[in-house]
């Protein structure tokens, strides 16, 4: 199809127009011009009698108007609030207590038609009066039981009107029994995840254990301890989200694309906005929300990150780095300390290709994130970074009960176009094969065969790093895969011989996600128990529907790289 491209000057900003369909040029938006928004904390306890008790929150999914950027009309949105008045993009951080249940019932409030394409030629939750739009949360990272993990299954529309074949309850039970750290709550319907995130259905939840955290001399409260959640869009003049209508295989799937990627930057709800800081420290919990956008953060000062925590778990030691690496979904804990500044402003960069690795280089666009402005005097700050932060007891491979092997897939089309992307060759409604036992410790042998760094999570269970191997002959290796689906007849061992690739200092803690890299063989332990303490799960982790792992992608993981994974006594 030719598009007849001119420029055009439409509400005060240069837009490139193809055809009829007119897309806001982001050169074009003027950079730092809005302050970043602290989203709205909602606690998930109530204290009696200066004790923390559960408490149930009613959190509901609405569509509304959200401005980006000063000079952008208001954009058609899906936001998380307790009312559609205070709903925000990102939603609202959640606060939890260590040990203290939070009860969520999750709401759908939306419309009947999305604000985005749909493609219901991949795996899709589609209501059987195609009326209403499904949704589901996941709560990233948590640990709880699976009727509460927002299984792709577990689908229901407004009202809850219609559900989907796994949905069993209304109002989820986060247990929050698990270690203090970052998690992040977002949508999860099946073939639905990437459209509906990038309509706004995502936000921060905190895990707080004073006890074991206060001592830590941490940055602290609202002021200097702040959540930056991430993403990447791309907007047409009207403001609304621009999404690409026509996939690259589009007589097979008219819509899906293998990677969403947008030129405009947003944190915290507003595209390259800055913030007011103080020369002292700050803690900055980093969320990386995008579909399929890596970000490699670095300032252009030169000042550093002191990195004390990695997704949900903290760092053994705190560990100085001068950039960050982040796949989707992956979480950065750090610490940057303004006083150490020779400058009174300080931008934070992006450096990481598109596709990541072997993609596009970041342009004048995609390479700012946000700009911190630096008061002029250096002031008392009490908090601190120790170099030693908590630690957890360490996997023992002598309790190692399983290895398994677990191989990722792209498949192309006639036009050699990505088509689909499965896990050990299966789609994610084949049988179940991976079949944990709740309280064991496995080894997975994870084998990258496709060109593209996959972020790899799993749910329920959290897992290190063991160390990560160049395949040799990998051309010769994954025909081999294509014809048996059988890392050990293939003799992975003949070929995963190649260079070993070290392991990030700030990423050799316990994990959620990881970026498997492409012709690597990574071997990763995976716990599916506590680490911080012997005691068993509250909740009974053999029920239906079970849980998932999955390349977090989002484009990837609708179509359909994601498998079940179901713990057995």
């Amino acid at each position: 199809m030719t598009y007849t491209i001119v420029l055009a000057h439409i509400l005060g900003l240069f837009v490139v127009v193809y055809g009829d369909i007119g897309l806001v040029s982001p050169s074009k938006l003027e950079m730092f011009v809005d302050e970043i928004p602290d989203m709205p904390r909602i606690k998930g306890y109530d204290v009696v009698h200066g004790v923390p008790v559960s408490k149930t929150l009613k959190i509901s999914m609405f569509q509304k108007h959200w401005k980006f950027h000063k000079d952008l009309p208001p954009t058609k949105v899906f936001a998380y609030g307790e009312t559609k008045h205070t709903a925000t993009v990102p939603g609202p951080t959640i606060e939890a207590m260590h040990g203290v249940s939070t009860y969520v019932t999750w709401k759908n409030h939306l419309p009947s038609q999305h604000i985005l394409p749909v493609d219901d030629t991949i795996p899709t939750a589609i209501p059987r009066k195609h009326k209403g739009i499904p949704t589901v949360v996941h709560l990233h990272g948590g640990i709880d039981e699976p009727q509460s993990d927002g299984n792709s299954h577990s689908w229901f529309t407004s009202g809850f009107k219609e559900v989907g074949p796994m949905w069993s309850k209304k109002t989820y039970h986060y247990h929050n029994k698990q270690q203090p750290g970052n998690l992040y709550y977002h949508d999860h319907a099946m073939g639905l995840t990437r459209v509906n995130i990038l309509a706004g259905l995502f936000g921060a939840y905190i895990i707080r254990d004073n006890k074991v955290e206060a001592p830590l001399g941490l940055p602290s409260g609202d002021e200097f301890d702040r959540t930056l959640i991430v993403v990447d869009r791309g907007f047409r003049t009207n403001g609304s989200i621009y999404m690409d209508t026509k996939g690259n295989n589009p007589s097979v799937h008219p819509v899906w694309q293998p990677e969403y990627f947008g030129d405009v930057i947003i944190v915290n709800g507003k595209a390259w906005p800055y913030m007011n800081v103080r020369r002292r420290k700050y803690r900055f919990r980093i969320i990386n929300s995008s579909n399929a956008r890596f970000f490699k953060f670095f300032f252009g000062n030169g000042l550093r990150f002191i990195h004390v925590a990695s997704d949900s778990v903290y760092n053994e030691e705190s560990v100085m780095v001068k950039e960050i690496l982040m796949g989707p979904s992956e979480i950065s804990d750090v610490v940057v300390d303004f006083s150490k500044s020779k400058t009174n402003s300080a931008i934070l960069h992006n450096g990481a290709a598109y596709p990541f690795p072997g993609g596009d280089p970041v342009n004048e666009n995609n390479s700012k994130v946000m700009k911190f402005i630096i008061s002029g005097k250096r002031e008392y700050d009490s908090s601190r970074v120790p170099k030693k932060l908590l630690k957890y007891p360490a996997p023992k491979l002598s309790e190692v009960s399983k290895t398994r092997y677990i191989a990722m897939y792209e498949y192309a089309s006639a036009i050699d176009e990505p088509l689909h992307l499965y896990i050990n060759a299966l789609s994610y409604d084949d049988p179940v094969t991976e079949k944990p036992k709740v309280g064991t410790t496995e080894i997975w042998n994870v084998i990258n065969l496709t060109e593209d760094n996959h972020p790899l999570h799993i749910h329920l269970g959290l897992f290190k790093v063991l160390d990560q191997t160049n395949i040799t002959n990998i051309d010769e290796f994954r025909d081999c895969m294509n014809k048996l689906n059988n890392a050990q007849k293939c003799n992975i061992e003949k070929y995963a011989t190649g260079n070993k690739l070290s392991v990030e200092p700030y990423e050799k803690g316990w994990k959620n996600v990881y970026k498997m890299q492409p012709g690597v063989l990574t071997r990763i332990i995976v716990k599916f128990a506590y680490i911080h303490t012997n005691a068993s799960y509250p909740f009974d982790a053999t029920a239906e529907p079970g849980y998932v792992y999955h390349c977090h992608i989002l484009d990837h993981e609708d179509n359909v790289m994601m498998r079940p994974l179901k713990l057995v006594k």
